[in-house]
C-alpha cells in the first residue's frame, strides 16, 4: 500500500509553491505529476481545467499524518489501462461483437488482484479516490465502484467466488454507457427528456454486451441490467421493487451513487464524503436499502485524513486519525483557535473523547445536491 504524509486540499485552496503529497493519473493511467512535484500557477490552473476537486499535498503540519490506498496505485494504474482498452473496443462501431477481445479473463484478473489487496487489511476505510484527472469519467468511475463494492462484499461476508462474481459485475456494472453518443454523456447541461431516456438504455445494452460474453458470470450481466433499479419501483429500466433486485445490484447501486456524489461531473461540483452520505440516507428504505447503508457508512471515511475542519468551539484544524470504530469522531490536529489565530503549539483533539464538540464544517463543502438517483 502507498503510505505518505499529507493534507488534503481542494482546488481552489491550492498556491504556488506546493508540493504534491501523492500522484496525479490521467484516464490511461499514466503518471501526469509525481509526489514531491512543486505547483505553479499555471498547473494548478490546469488540474483545475481537468476536473480534479483536491489533491494531496505536503505540510510541515501533518508531517507525521499517514494514510493508507485501498488499493494501491500501481494496480489502480493497470486496472484503468485495461478498462480503457476494453470499454473504448466496445464503443468502436468498426468492431463487430465477435471480434471483442475475451474480457472475462481480463477483467477476473482485475477484480482478484483488488481482492489480494483487500485483504491484506480488513480494517481498511475507503478514504477520497478523486485522484485522477476526469477526462474519462467512466473508467474511473467504473474502477471505483468495484472497489468500493467488493469491501462491502467482503465486510457482508461473501465468499471468494461470490465477490469474484460481484466484482466483475461491478467493474462492468457501466460498460452499456459505450454505446452512448458522447453528446449525451458528457452534456454540460441539462438533459432534455429525450436525452435522458438515451443514457437510460446504458442498463439495457450492458446486459445485452455482457449475457452471452465468454467468462462472463450471467448474474454479472444482471449487475448491468439491476444497478438502477431503486426498492420502491422508481428505478430503471424495468421498475423492479425491493424483492426482485438482485442483492447485488443493491450493493452496486448504492456504490454507483456515492461514487457519482463524491466525483465532479461537467455539469456539477463533487460532494465530500458526509454530503453525499446525507444524500443516501434520505433514501434509505425508500431507494437503498437501510442494512445495506450501515455497512456502507461503517466503511467510509466520512471526514478523510487530511481534511481541514471547524469545530463547535471555533477551532479549525485538520483530521489525522480515524477511530474506524466510529469514523464520525475522528482526531483533529487543531491549528488555529477560536479567533482564528495560528497557535505555536498545536495540539491533537480526541472528539471520541470530548463527545459535547462537534464537526461544524469541512474546507471544500460545496452547496450542490442533486438528486441520489442521478
Amino acid at each position: 500500500m502507498e503510505v505518505t504524509t499529507l493534507r488534503l486540499l481542494p482546488i481552489t485552496s491550492l498556491q504556488p509553491g506546493m508540493r504534491l503529497a501523492r500522484k496525479i493519473f490521467n484516464d490511461e493511467g499514466v503518471i501526469l505529476l509525481k509526489e514531491g512535484a512543486e505547483l505553479s500557477a499555471g498547473i494548478i490552473r490546469k488540474l483545475y481545467n481537468h476536473g480534479l476537486d483536491y489533491v494531496y499535498i505536503q505540510d510541515k503540519d501533518t508531517d507525521d499524518v499517514t494514510a493508507n490506498d485501498i488499493v494501491s496505485a500501481e494496480t489502480k494504474r493497470k486496472a484503468l489501462k485495461e478498462i480503457r482498452t476494453h470499454f473504448s473496443s466496445i464503443a468502436d462501431p468498426r468492431v463487430q461483437k465477435s471480434s471483442y477481445p475475451i474480457i472475462g479473463k481480463t477483467f477476473t484478473g482485475i477484480v482478484d488482484s483488488i481482492l489480494m489487496e483487500l485483504s491484506d487489511n480488513p480494517e481498511v476505510m475507503v478514504m477520497l479516490m478523486s485522484m485522477h484527472t476526469k477526462d474519462h469519467y467512466l473508467y474511473h468511475h467504473s474502477l471505483n465502484v468495484c472497489i468500493y463494492t467488493l469491501l462491502l462484499g467482503k465486510v457482508h461476508g461473501y465468499s471468494v467466488d461470490e465477490l469474484r462474481v460481484l466484482g466483475i459485475g461491478s467493474l462492468l456494472h457501466d460498460v452499456g454507457k459505450a454505446h452512448i453518443p458522447n453528446e449525451i454523456l458528457f452534456k454540460p447541461g441539462r438533459l432534455t427528456d429525450d436525452e435522458y431516456n438515451t443514457i437510460k438504455l446504458h442498463t439495457e445494452y450492458g446486459f445485452k454486451i455482457l449475457k452471452d460474453e465468454p467468462g462472463i458470470p450471467l448474474l454479472a450481466a444482471h449487475c448491468a441490467y439491476q444497478h438502477h433499479e431503486r426498492l420502491n419501483g422508481s428505478g430503471y429500466p424495468r421498475g423492479l421493487t425491493e424483492p426482485d433486485i438482485h442483492e447485488y445490484a443493491k450493493w452496486i447501486g448504492i456504490a454507483d451513487s456515492y461514487d457519482a456524489l463524491t466525483t465532479s461531473r461537467v455539469y456539477r461540483a463533487a460532494m465530500l464524503p458526509h454530503q453525499a452520505l446525507d444524500v443516501l440516507y434520505s433514501g434509505s428504505g425508500t431507494l437503498y436499502d437501510r442494512s445495506m447503508l450501515e455497512v456502507f457508512k461503517s466503511r467510509i471515511a466520512i471526514y478523510p485524513i487530511g481534511v481541514t475542519v471547524t469545530l463547535s468551539n471555533g477551532y479549525k484544524g485538520v483530521v489525522v486519525h480515524i477511530h474506524t470504530a466510529i469514523p464520525q469522531r475522528p482526531i483533529v490536529r487543531i491549528l488555529f483557535n477560536e479567533a482564528g489565530e495560528r497557535l505555536q503549539a498545536p495540539f491533537d483533539l480526541d472528539l471520541l473523547a470530548h463527545h459535547s464538540v462537534m464537526i461544524t464544517a469541512v474546507e471544500g463543502m460545496n452547496a450542490h445536491m442533486p438528486s441520489p438517483t442521478a
